[in-house]
């Protein structure tokens, strides 16, 4: 009996050794939350920053030659968004694996600003090739890998699609002086209000994102108005009408791509850090 007794562990010992290894787990819990928190961090912002050099390649295509033909400019630039954006599947096809289960809700604070991104120049492309938006299954199509679905939310969906209105309103504005561009920014009008304005509130953000939806189409619908109007009560030529289009359009834009971060007005995109993502996150 007393052999026994003296090779057990005592009840003290044990509970210290038990809390120990408890703690043990929370420790390893706590690294893998955070390994993989910045892992996904990082993947966001390579797709940010894809998706950002998808867009300006897309404006760069369409303003290439004033002279050619806009819808084979437009299929141009389609195809060669598409073929960037390819890089971005890539990237959400080995993030299958981080965010199983209940994962993807627990981080899509650190996925949600990169899928916006990525749903903008997708949007923006696919609008070049037909004129219309994508939808939310035409989004999902392209998020689709040997491994399943990447999921998507209907939230980040209707703010990836909110930020296209700011591309649209660079990409009329800067295009307006084209051949046919005074018609072009017209449907780029029509379309914007159309579609946009429309939006559910009931969404987190979408109502500041809807904000900058409305100085988007107030911009394109003040440059489209000075130019209808100045060529119809004044028999002016072409080439002084081409001067009016060219003081709008230095007016709002200055540039193709702009002078606007999701709606943080005079700073540059090149000027975003990655402290300032690593903010939005």
């Amino acid at each position: 009996m007393t052999s026994t007794a003296s090779s057990s562990p005592t009840p003290a010992i044990a509970t210290k050794e038990s809390v120990a290894k408890l703690f043990d787990y929370f420790r390893a819990d706590l690294d893998d939350h955070n390994d993989r928190r910045e892992r996904l961090i990082k993947a966001s912002r390579d797709v940010t920053n894809l998706s950002k050099k998808t867009i300006f390649l897309l404006h760069r295509i369409m303003m290439e030659d004033p002279e050619a033909n806009e819808q084979v400019l437009a299929k141009r630039a389609a195809h060669r968004g598409h073929e960037k954006l390819r890089e971005v599947q890539n990237i959400y096809a080995t993030l299958m694996e981080e965010l199983e289960g209940d994962r993807f809700w627990r981080y899509q604070r650190q996925v949600s600003p990169g899928l916006q991104e990525y749903i903008e120049a997708l949007s923006f492309a696919y609008y070049l090739e037909h004129g219309s938006l994508i939808t939310f299954d035409g989004v999902q199509q392209t998020l689709l890998n040997p491994q399943g679905y990447f999921p998507l939310t209907v939230s980040d969906y209707l703010l990836g699609l909110s930020d296209l209105t700011g591309e649209l309103m660079r990409f009329a504005i800067s295009g307006i002086s084209r051949r046919g561009g005074q018609k072009k920014a017209t449907e780029v009008c029509a379309f914007v209000r159309g579609y946009f304005e429309r939006f559910t509130p009931y969404v987190r953000d979408l109502s500041k994102k809807q904000s900058v939806t409305s100085q988007s189409l107030e911009k394109i619908e003040d440059v489209a108005y000075a130019i209808f109007v100045r060529s119809s009560e004044y028999d002016i030529p072409p080439e002084m009408l081409d001067d009016i289009v060219a003081q709008s359009i230095s007016s709002y834009s200055g540039s193709p791509y702009g002078q606007e971060h999701r709606g943080r007005p005079g700073r540059r995109i090149d000027d975003v850090t990655d402290d300032d993502q690593e903010n939005d996150m």
